[in-house]
Order: C-alpha cells, then sequence, then structure tokens
C-alpha cells in the first residue's frame, strides 16, 4: 500500500530553480509532481509511508528553504494504483495558471484569512439558501462528483469560470448573496478570491478543500454526490478518499474538444 500526500503554499521563493534542486533531494525515494515558482510550492508525492512522511518532515525543517514550509498542510490518501511513474519537479511562473483579470494588481493569496470555513462549518452552509454554492472547478470535474446544491459554471477552459462569474456577479451583490466555493485541494479558491473580491463579493471557501472534507468528515458521503476527480494515474476517489474502479474513459468526453487532450494525455500516462 502506498501513501498519497499534496501540499502547497503561498509564500515568496527568492530562487526557485535552488529550491526545486533542494525538493529533488528531499523527494528522491518518491514519485510525484512538484510545481516551483516565486509565488511557492504546489505538489503532491507518493511512495511508502515511511518515506512520504520522511519527505514531510524534512520539507519543514527550519533550515530547509528557511523554513517557509513549517507547518504546511498535507492531504493524505492511501493508494492501491501508483499514482505516478516517476518524480517530476518544474520551476514555472506560477503554481497555478489561472489567467484572471488584473492579476498582477490583486493582493497575494492568503491560506490563513477568515473566508476559510472548516468542514463542520461548510456543511451547515450547504443548508442556507442565501448562499451561492460554487464549484471551482473543470466541468468534467463536477460531471463526476459535486457537493449537493453546488453550481457547475460549465468550464471547459479557466476563462468560461472568469465569464460565469462576471456574468452572475451583479446579481448576486444586489441580493447581498455570499459566494462559497470549493475545489479539490484549495488551491484554486486560493487563488481565485481576491478576484471575487474585487468585484465586490463576500467570500467562503472551503478549507483544505474537497479532500480535507472527505478527511475530516467520516460521514461526508452525506453532502457529496459522486466521486472526486483526481490529477493522477488513479483517476478518482470517494468520500472515504478510496480509489474507485473509475477509468479515464469513463470520465471524459471524446466528443468534447475540451476533454479529449485530456483523455488522449490519460491514456498515454496509463501506458508506463
Amino acid at each position: 500500500m502506498l501513501l498519497h500526500s499534496a501540499f502547497y503554499r503561498f509564500t515568496p521563493v527568492a530562487d526557485p530553480a535552488a529550491a526545486a534542486a533542494t525538493l529533488r533531494t528531499l523527494a528522491a525515494d518518491l514519485f510525484g509532481a512538484i510545481t516551483v515558482a516565486a509565488e511557492g510550492l504546489n505538489g503532491a508525492v507518493s511512495g511508502t509511508d515511511t518515506a512520504v512522511r520522511a519527505f514531510e518532515a524534512a520539507l519543514q525543517r527550519p533550515e530547509v528553504l528557511g523554513g517557509a514550509f513549517i507547518g504546511m498542510p498535507f492531504k493524505r490518501s492511501a493508494c492501491t494504483t501508483p499514482p505516478f511513474a516517476r518524480l517530476k519537479v518544474l520551476v514555472k511562473p506560477e503554481i497555478v495558471a489561472l489567467g484572471l483579470p488584473g492579476e498582477a494588481d490583486l493582493p497575494t493569496p492568503d491560506e490563513h484569512d477568515t473566508s476559510h470555513v472548516s468542514p463542520a462549518a461548510w456543511r451547515a452552509l450547504l443548508d442556507r439558501d442565501d448562499v451561492v454554492l460554487l464549484d471551482n472547478r473543470n466541468h468534467f470535474e463536477y460531471r463526476l462528483g459535486h457537493f449537493r446544491g453546488a453550481a457547475d459554471p460549465g468550464v471547459r477552459h479557466f476563462r468560461d469560470f472568469v465569464a460565469y462569474v462576471q456574468d452572475q456577479a451583479p446579481a448576486w451583490r444586489d441580493a447581498g448573496r455570499p459566494v462559497a466555493m470549493y475545489c479539490t485541494g484549495g488551491i484554486r479558491c486560493d487563488k481565485t478570491a481576491p478576484w471575487l473580491r474585487s468585484l465586490g463579493l463576500d467570500v467562503l471557501q472551503l478549507e483544505g478543500g474537497i479532500l480535507n472534507y472527505f478527511e475530516q468528515l467520516p460521514d461526508a458521503a452525506r453532502d457529496w454526490l459522486g466521486e472526486c476527480f483526481v490529477f493522477d494515474k488513479r483517476i478518482a476517489l470517494d468520500a472515504q478518499l478510496q480509489e474507485t474502479s473509475t477509468t479515464a474513459d469513463e470520465v471524459f468526453d471524446p466528443a468534447d474538444e475540451g476533454e479529449a487532450w485530456r483523455l488522449a494525455r490519460a491514456r498515454r500516462l496509463d501506458a508506463f
């Protein structure tokens, strides 16, 4: 049995290339994908329980990368299928690229601000009719599974999310409806929240995303309909964080241009 660990943090990284070299050393016994940028770190790794937890501990040592990742949350799940075929540590301009309007002028994402809602408090939000419950993921992810009552922005490309929010924002503001949004692990919501606030919206976010909800609430299936897509070779998890038998061919619609290339990529990855 393997362990999967997903993590991210928005924090200034002075030398992303040097940080990437350090991460390659720390994760030498693991498989996964890690992105480093000037704005922080985003990644997921897998390996034996011992190896994964040793990497997590090493990454949080005070002398490693200036102690910038002390206390960083890790979202863990057991694996039957090896999630990754190799280790990739890449340096990119952003740890999550969304192309938000006026992004350069937006505040830095804050993973700890008061907009973050615990899983228990999120459950209470699901029963309120004055809240907009917004899925901040792709359409195919929503189709596979979502929170009860959640709106699907119909995202094939991230610009679709921007267009949907811009179209709906005036009505949400006029009605005084807060926007409660969620994504898989929290990073898309953290990156998007400052932009929504710039539109005059009151924003709430599920702390740690869907994966944290599943981890914290044993009865998460009360609120979650279907499965949760994960961006690795496992394809999907149920509300108990267990890998399902769902295949890429069952997730992606080959007739949809925005999904056909994802299906082709998943088939290629499955060959390794």
